[in-house]
């Protein structure tokens, strides 16, 4: 894991900002330095009006003061603009790095976990709640620590001149506390349902338009789609119930606090007049009072953003502490390319699978995995690919178990197509140089040629230079799928795993898919997990797979000859093709 779990949400928010500690640093300093700075006027303005009330007439004296009003509230700017740059320069690298860190953690984790999770809700932690650590680091570590510390510099001199008065400067804040602690009650368990419904209701933002088309198919309006309408209303409800309730509590500390004179006017008259205060610190300290709840309400607009960083970095820590794929780093000398599977179970959700399969491949072969849906030949795909770990029992390649093989060194070995072929907004030359990062146009192309697509892209608008749209939406499902395949025999790897990566193409393109995969995997391992039997017939072995076991396995027609399944699928696909 990448943290403990027990880690806190602020110490790992600390450990995100710890490699850019000397922006924040220098952040803090500057805005401090530019709080202060804007305290400058008001103490200008006191000196001002004492000289006048004295009768001083001098007018250098007011110049002098004034030019020093200018000077501070100029420095306050520019330390404030210095300081926001230092800060957000560190934060947005953090952000950035915590993505990074995010998306590399998903390449690790067990596929399992991908499936569980709607893809909507890994977009909201990535991009929303990775967006909403900015406030915290860029504005309320510089800003918040700057408001609180020059107010307190400015409460000990007040209190150097009258402790009375500058107790009496502080009145209004205790009572603007109580309404805004009224107002911050439950916030954390607020915050956090209204965050989850915000989750929830991306996730079926997803779900919904993914599904569109299945909705205008049966004429199903978005109204008649319930999961998506009450998603919505969920989110709505929450978040206004929760600003109703808020917002009287809000609005009678905005407007208490500020109101410091209300103390301080009749309690100076009273001192003054009764001989126990001076008129130049009278003056002084209701100036400098007029200055001092400011910055405190701005630092006291942060514990809203504070409130949020249990949920932010929770969801964010959610992801980075899932258990990785556990697998080793140091490189294994493999024994050629031959596969074994030894009584591997798995159960999927509390639902067993595969329930002690045990199957050898050897290097060099073409193996079939045939059998009806749902009895688990997806599955062994997938183990084989180490997208998941088998729950018992073991796969071993070239003698070794592929739980002691680092990732990179498998991924490198096995190149896997699934049925889901997924294109990236990019063109289709570099969606098939995916497989390969250094392969040159020529390489691309000839691979392109030698799996049947060369004469299809070269009919897309921009041949290979085409976008593909998002998840290959520009491109039909057949297409997308020969891309796919193309990609994964440019990767080279002496093992290819073919998971009905046939199943949208019609059977003459599926024919030329077939010729050209036979001579790409030429000398390779090949496995391939097929709908339509006829395109099988010639594999040096087929597996029978049914409700979680192998019933048979062998060639063509011995199949037929000792398996009743296989020869009831037979014949099935055989009237299937007559009919059409």
């Amino acid at each position: 894991m990448e943290n403990s779990q027990l880690q806190s949400p602020f110490t790992r928010l600390v450990d995100f900002a710890r490699p850019h500690k000397g922006g924040y640093i220098a952040s803090v300093i500057l805005a401090v330095l530019g709080v202060a700075s804007g305290m400058v006027p008001y103490f200008a303005v006191s000196q001002m009006l004492i000289r006048l009330i004295e009768g001083g007439a001098q007018l250098s004296y007011y110049v002098i003061w004034c030019g020093i009003a200018a000077f501070g509230f100029t420095l306050k700017l520019l330390c404030m603009n210095v300081s926001t740059t230092f800060s957000h320069k560190a934060t947005f690298a953090v952000i950035s790095e915590v993505r990074l860190r995010l998306t590399s953690k998903l390449t690790r984790v067990p596929m399992g976990y991908l499936l569980d999770t709607p893809s909507g809700k890994f977009k909201t932690t990535i991009v929303e709640r990775t967006d909403s650590i900015e406030t915290p680091l860029a504005h309320v570590l510089p800003e918040m620590t700057s408001n609180l510390l020059v107010p307190l510099g400015i409460i000990i001199y007040l209190f150097t001149l009258d402790w009375r008065m500058s107790l009496v400067s502080l009145i209004t804040l205790p009572i603007g506390f109580l309404a805004y602690m009224a107002m911050m009650k439950d916030y954390a368990v607020k915050y956090t349902a209204v965050a989850n419904a915000g989750k929830h209701m991306s996730g079926t933002v997803v779900e919904y338009i993914n599904g569109i088309e299945v909705i205008k198919a049966f004429n199903q309006s978005a109204k008649s789609y319930a999961k998506f309408t009450d998603a919505v209303r969920k989110n709505t409800q929450l978040v206004f119930e929760w600003m109703h309730a808020t917002q009287v509590y809000s609005a009678v500390a905005q407007s208490i606090w500020p109101a410091v004179l209300i103390g301080v006017l009749p309690a100076g008259c009273l001192f003054y007049l009764n001989g126990s205060l001076s008129a130049p610190n009278f003056i002084t300290i209701t100036i400098l009072s007029l200055g001092i709840v400011g910055p405190i309400i701005a630092a006291m607009m942060f514990t809203d953003d504070i409130a949020k960083i249990g949920t932010i970095v929770g969801d964010i820590g959610a992801i980075l502490d899932t258990p990785d794929l556990k697998r080793p780093v140091e490189k294994k000398l493999l024994n050629g390319s031959d596969l074994e599977l030894k009584d591997v179970t798995f159960a999927y959700k509390d639902e067993q699978i595969l329930k002690g399969v045990s199957l050898k491949i050897n290097a060099a072969s073409v193996t079939a995995i045939v059998g009806p849906s749902g009895g688990g030949k997806s599955t062994i795909a997938k183990l084989i690919a180490s997208l998941w770990d088998v729950d018992g029992g073991n796969i071993t390649l070239g003698g070794t178990d592929v739980r002691d093989i680092p990732a990179e060194q498998l991924m490198d070995s096995i190149a896997y197509v699934s049925q889901d072929n997924y294109l990236f907004n990019e063109t289709v030359r570099n969606n098939i140089r995916m497989g390969r990062h250094d392969a040159t146009d020529a390489e691309v192309e000839a691979t392109a040629k030698a799996s049947g697509c060369h004469e299809f892209i070269m009919k897309l608008e921009h041949g290979y230079e085409t976008v593909a749209g998002g998840a290959g939406g520009h491109l039909s499902g057949g297409e997308r799928q020969r891309i796919a395949i193309a990609r994964a025999m440019l990767k080279n790897a002496p093992v290819v795993i073919l998971d009905e990566a046939t199943a949208y193409t019609d059977p003459e393109n599926e024919a030329v898919i077939q010729e050209a995969v036979a001579k790409l995997v030429d000398g390779k391992t090949l496995i391939v997990i097929a709908h339509r039997l006829s395109t099988i017939t010639d594999s040096d072995n087929i597996v029978v797979v049914d409700r979680g076991r192998i019933l048979a396995e062998g060639g063509h027609d011995e199949l037929l000859k000792k398996c009743n399944l296989y020869r009831s699928m037979w014949q099935a696909h055989m009237d299937a093709r007559d009919d059409q």
